[in-house]
């Protein structure tokens, strides 16, 4: 069986989140989804599980940060394309989401960045394998 990634986000209105994300074209386990929490489908192996906050809270006995204010991590996502990653971005942009930085463009490598409802950092980048620097 192939490792999976279950990446936990607290979010403060769930079904507010997950419309946000289905704009952004994710699909939901409808298994793994109740008032509480649902399991958003990134991959075959990858899963971001949205859980309220209050319920996020059971699993920790530390204070669960605003995300709007300060950063405990940043999502990336690779896409096929930088076409694709600036579709991604605006989609977000539509449905809500903040745009903290402009796109930047390494030549070989494209990235671009979007805070969601939650404060929660994605970044979805384009990589050309072929393109990237040589180690020195």
């Amino acid at each position: 069986m192939a490792t999976q990634i279950f990446l936990n986000l607290p979010v403060n209105d769930l079904n507010r989140s997950i419309e946000f994300f289905t704009k952004l074209g994710y699909t939901f386990n409808p298994k793994f989804t109740d008032e509480k929490a649902t399991c958003m489908i990134i991959s075959d192996t990858i899963y971001v599980m949205l859980l309220t906050r209050t319920f996020f809270q059971t699993f920790t006995e530390k204070r669960i940060i605003d995300a709007h204010n300060e950063v405990e991590c940043s999502i990336c996502i690779s896409l096929e394309s930088k076409e694709a990653v600036d579709e991604m971005v605006a989609k977000a942009e539509a449905a809500g989401g903040k745009i903290p930085n402009p796109a930047t463009d390494y030549g070989f490598m494209y990235q671009h960045s979007v805070a969601d409802l939650d404060g929660h950092h994605w970044e979805f980048m384009w990589m050309d394998p072929n393109g990237m620097p040589e180690q020195q």
